[in-house]
């Protein structure tokens, strides 16, 4: 018998010793731990005085078998790895991670089983399930880590799993000032925007650290306040006293019992809330936080996969005015104005304060006449764009390029209307009617 049959033996003995007395691996992990040194160390003492092969290195032995008794087995080296921030599979055989950004095609193989085996242990704590009645699921892990597995036949042959882990690298916006991510003047503005109790909307593209920049956000918030967040599953961590936290429930099995993120947004207004923080927003939940706005409720969101928040702001509103029966053609020029004025920004954190005049590059027009709020005053919004410096830089490059061929044509429109002749009277008349 070798080192590793060693090991699995005592990890049958870890096993049974575990079922006699009704330990939880999840919950009840230094109990685990301590019976997994026990039965460990008990092993060795036999193996002196008999036969049996030696385990080694008792510390690896005990690490090994915690692995796949409490862990998630072969996976629970990069759950351990500060430097891996997500986890995916494709198939048994190619399991891939990622490092500072970059994606790494691990030596773990699998088994078709083995892939199961840990999905469902991982489901285990949040209550959840994904079979072919609901081949898709959300679950946050007991260490704050997001699952996302996705069963055939949506897949094409195996089960897809992504693990994104939670790595805490700020805490406040002081943080991002001294990670690079914004200047001091930027975080400076933002804090007193969240303490003057402003409407916040962060978009972004995936992994573009839309969940970061709210939890920072959401420290600026003075202590007296009370929080509620909704969330589709729990990933904001919020370091205040004052917090209700609410995440989406998946239908049952005869179909019934689904709590939406819409539905949250409703039951949040009933909570006494000081703050409202949507994890993200992206389908028909926008309507009712916009009613959460207008009710006088400070409110901060994350418009998920836009490339500019003022372009998110523009379509949230165009949504609203569907489900209104409001006449959305007469509107579009205006959000197009804005979408635009959004996308020639250039740093790479913008924060934009909502205004009723015109932009300068474009002819005055009558301000919009907005709904008057239901509770209170009206409040300002603060919209929050993070991108990255190199679209910044090819944005820029497109607009300078784009601005240099409308001159181009306004002079040449100029010199030819001057080269003509003058219109008459007549012409002029006609032109009017």
């Amino acid at each position: 018998m070798s080192t590793q049959e060693a090991v699995r033996h005592v990890e049958g003995e870890v096993r049974e010793l575990i079922r006699r007395s009704g330990l939880d691996p999840a919950s009840d992990s230094k109990a685990v731990r301590r019976l997994v040194q026990e039965a460990v160390q008990d092993y060795d003492e036999r193996s002196l005085h008999g036969g049996l092969p030696s385990l080694g290195d008792q510390r690896l032995a005990v690490h090994s078998i915690l692995a796949v008794v409490a862990g998630y087995g072969p996976l629970q080296q990069y759950f351990d790895d500060a430097a891996v921030e997500e986890i995916w599979i494709n198939e048994p055989s190619r399991v891939f991670v990622a490092r500072g950004g970059i994606a790494e095609l691990t030596p773990t193989i699998l088994t078709a089983d083995e892939v199961r085996d840990l999905v469902e242990r991982m489901l285990k704590s949040s209550g959840r399930r994904v079979d072919l009645s609901s081949p898709f699921v959300d679950a946050t892990l007991a260490d704050g880590s997001r699952l996302h597995v996705v069963i055939p036949d949506i897949s094409r042959t195996h089960w897809q799993v992504n693990i994104r882990k939670f790595v805490v690298k700020a805490d406040h916006l002081d943080d991002l000032v001294r990670l690079g991510t914004m200047p001091r003047q930027a975080a400076t503005f933002l804090e007193a925007a969240v303490a003057s109790g402003l409407n916040v909307l962060v978009a972004g593209g995936t992994q573009a650290g839309k969940t970061t920049l709210l939890n920072c956000l959401a420290a600026a918030i003075p202590p007296r306040e009370r929080i509620v967040t909704c969330e589709e599953v729990f990933e904001l961590k919020i370091p205040q006293r004052d917090v209700a936290a609410m995440q989406c429930r998946q239908p049952s099995l005869e179909g019934t019992g689904e709590v939406p993120l819409r539905r949250l947004v409703k039951e949040a207004l009933r909570m006494r809330p000081s703050r409202i923080i949507v994890g993200e927003v992206r389908q028909e939940e926008s309507l009712d936080l916009l009613i959460a706005l207008n009710s006088g409720v400070p409110a901060y969101a994350s418009g998920a996969f836009a490339r500019a928040a003022r372009a998110t702001a523009s379509t949230r509103r165009g949504r609203s005015r569907l489900r209104q029966g409001v006449d959305v053609a007469r509107c579009s020029r205006n959000d197009t104005t804005d979408n635009h004025a959004a996308e020639t920004r250039t740093p790479s954190v913008t924060a934009a304060q909502s205004h009723t005049g015109p932009p300068a590059s474009h002819p005055a027009r009558a301000p919009r006449r907005m709904p008057k709020p239901t509770r209170g005053k009206a409040r300002a919004s603060v919209s929050v764009a993070l991108r990255s410096t190199s679209t910044t830089a090819a944005r820029r490059e497109r607009d300078s390029a784009a601005r240099a061929r409308s001159n181009a044509l306004t002079s040449a429109a100029t010199s030819a209307m001057s080269a003509s002749k003058r219109p008459s009277a007549r012409e002029m008349r006609v032109c009017r009617s």
